[in-house]
């Protein structure tokens, strides 16, 4: 007997569909009802306090991310060292940095000078730590640092994917560790690294807003600074929105590409 073929309904889906439809379709027109002055946002889109904010911002977040990079793989380095007393500083210096809420550690170091009123060494130079400690410094060190702590987590975790014959076999060559890391090690582990610290990345980019707080110029007190002024608070805040979507886009698309590349040798391997 011939079975009759009977088409699967989907009504569960087209419900669902309907009703994300609706969610976004009321969120539109809310917008667009909504007392948001739109010629002023375009406006300010392209202010020269916003595009200085902005260039700021994306200084910031590439040198804090480097720093957070170099002082990640030292860390990540000396948590896979055999020395013990290596291996718990590397320990308490991970519990101490990503337990510590970047904000605060923003505001520690903007205000150092309470702590420490000169820094140098004493008889060859000395500065005032309140001159040198300027909200562009503090941020830097405050986000760069804060970044190694999970940076450096995410480089142990791509060094000890390598199978550890790598290690052996530079070992038997004759290679020095730090050399067989930088040639063979490091080079295989990129694979593993490079999505998660292009996360970090393209967090970092949104972290400098704490920076904000302490007065240093990027855009979210770049648009602070001009609604102030002009009480329009939602339309600086989209313009604010509008070029951290901006970068971050820009980021991803980098991101992706970088990926490809690396894994290039895992495709053909």
């Amino acid at each position: 007997m011939a079975l009759k073929r009977v088409r699967r309904s989907h009504v569960g889906r087209y419900v669902a569909a309907a009703a994300v439809l609706a969610v976004v379709a009321w969120i539109i027109v809310a917008f667009a009802r909504g007392q948001i002055a739109w010629s002023v946002a375009g406006e300010f889109l392209t202010a020269r306090t916003i595009l200085v904010g902005l260039g700021n911002t994306v200084l910031l977040a590439v040198l804090a991310m480097l720093l957070g990079i170099v002082l990640g793989v030292v860390i990540a380095v000396m948590r896979l060292s055999s020395n013990p007393i290596v291996n718990w500083v590397a320990v308490g210096y991970v519990w101490l940095f990503r337990g510590i809420p970047s904000l605060l550690q923003l505001l520690i170091w903007f205000n150092l000078a309470l702590i420490f009123p000169v820094i140098g060494i004493p008889g060859l130079f000395e500065w005032r730590t309140v001159d040198v400690m300027t909200p562009f410094v503090a941020a830097f060190l405050g986000l760069g640092i804060a970044q190694s702590a999970y940076a450096s987590e995410v480089v142990r975790g791509g060094l000890l994917s390598v199978d550890s014959g790598q290690y052996e076999a530079a070992k038997a060559i004759g290679m020095h560790r730090l050399k067989a890391l930088r040639r063979i090690i490091l080079p295989q582990a990129m694979r593993v690294i490079l999505p998660p610290l292009g996360n970090e990345f393209i967090g970092m980019v949104k972290w400098t807003s704490l920076a904000s707080v302490i007065q240093f110029s990027e855009v979210m007190y770049a648009a602070e600074s001009i609604y102030y002024v002009n009480s329009r608070v939602i339309e600086l805040l989209f313009v604010a929105t509008f070029w951290y979507l901006a970068v971050i886009s820009i980021l991803s698309i980098l991101q992706s590409r970088v990926e490809r590349y690396f894994a290039k040798g895992a495709r053909h391997g």
